[in-house]
């Protein structure tokens, strides 16, 4: 009897669980995709980096979407159980708060241990992937954009390129053709530049060079007035790429850091990275904890009404989350302190309101008759 109720239970957590994360996944492949097209439009992103970035993109989200969507499905399953008057035949059985924690986390341990890998491990992976894969970029003529027999627009408005041909490993270009405007003694002036052949040259993190071999360079007036035409022919010739051309950040930024290396440095922002990212998998079992208790309603109560408590919470949850990394990095929190002053604090109120509310009441019986 017990294997059977516990089977059920897991069925009916999970499936509402599984719902509701596909859901919120739709909702976050359009958002995230909107993003990522948005910086592969302005050139941040390689345009071929697209997918493999929107990727990386979802293992982020993991332990943000996860919390909630272990929250809002055991809120349905529980609220179902609730309107078919279903809790009421297991509380006649004996089953209380201790017997629903068997079930509740067979479906709900998996995920916490899921979240846990994703924040400690995997996102920080996934965003140094990410930026190691734009850093390639940079030295790559091909990933960079610079397509054969396409003209590509620098960012901001700045020129356009065109590259006539690629060798086979992508690093040297043919038959260069570079326009480009620059403001000189407050006029506005054009430069076209065009070459044999070039290669992409890096130095340091962010400067990016095209290397230009035997050709030539005409620089006049925007508006084509006057006759200060300039014409020069060389033999190399450098030309500095936009930093944006692609999203770059610094290598020792802490979001790109390994959870170990952060637990030894003493930067007030490395701590936060640090406590940010222990805090969703005990956000996640505090949710958990609570949806039972949240969840407890009555079959002439509004089918989700009680989903809207269960999100704000979530909501205030994630918001005090983020404010008190914003105080670790300002440094109005000292590291020792971290965001243990929300999650203890959570999890007590979770586990006090799932023991205390954690289980229905049977009707209460009815007065005896007096007799007449």
């Amino acid at each position: 009897m017990l294997k059977l109720l516990d089977r059920y239970l897991f069925r009916e957590f999970a499936q509402s669980t599984f719902a509701v994360l596909v859901v919120l996944l739709i909702v976050l492949f359009g958002g995230a995709f909107a993003d990522v097209l948005r910086d592969v439009a302005e050139g941040k992103v390689p345009a071929q980096m697209l997918l493999a970035q929107l990727g990386l993109v979802f293992v982020k989200w993991i332990p943000t979407i996860l919390p909630l969507s272990a929250m809002l499905g055991l809120m349905l399953a529980m609220g179902r159980l609730y309107r078919d008057a279903e809790m009421p035949v297991l509380v006649a059985t004996g089953v209380g708060p201790k017997r629903m924690l068997r079930p509740l986390f067979l479906m709900a341990g998996p995920l916490i241990l899921v979240v846990g890998l994703c924040s400690l491990w995997l996102a920080p992976w996934a965003d140094a992937t990410s930026q190691r894969m734009i850093d390639d970029a940079s030295r790559n003529l091909l990933i960079a954009g610079m397509e054969p027999g396409r003209f590509t627009e620098l960012p901001g408005g700045g020129g356009v390129i065109y590259v006539g041909a690629l060798s086979g490993d992508s690093k040297r270009m043919e038959r260069v053709f570079v326009y480009r405007q620059k403001r000189r003694a407050e006029s506005e002036r054009f430069q076209v530049t065009t070459s044999r052949s070039g290669a992409m040259n890096v130095q340091g993190e962010r400067d990016r060079y095209l290397r230009l071999e035997d050709g030539f360079e005409v620089e006049g007036p925007l508006a084509g007035e006057g006759r200060d035409y300039r014409l020069m022919r060389y033999a190399a010739n450098e030309l500095r790429l936009p930093e944006e051309l692609l999203k770059r950040r610094k290598s020792g930024d802490v979001e790109l850091q390994p959870t170990l290396r952060l637990l030894g440095d003493p930067r007030p922002e490395a701590g936060a990275q640090l406590h940010s990212r222990i805090a969703p998998p005990l956000l996640t079992l505090a949710l958990v904890l609570l949806a039972l208790p949240l969840s407890r309603t009555n079959p002439r109560q509004a089918r989700y009404g009680n989903m809207v408590m269960g999100f704000l919470t979530y909501l205030f949850a994630m918001f005090l989350t983020m404010l008190g990394t914003q105080w670790l990095e300002d440094g109005k929190l000292p590291t020792s302190i971290g965001l243990w002053w929300l999650l203890l604090p959570l999890l007590s109120a979770s586990a006090w309101m799932y023991a205390r509310d954690g289980r229905i009441r049977g009707p209460k019986p009815l007065p005896a008759a007096r007799a007449s």
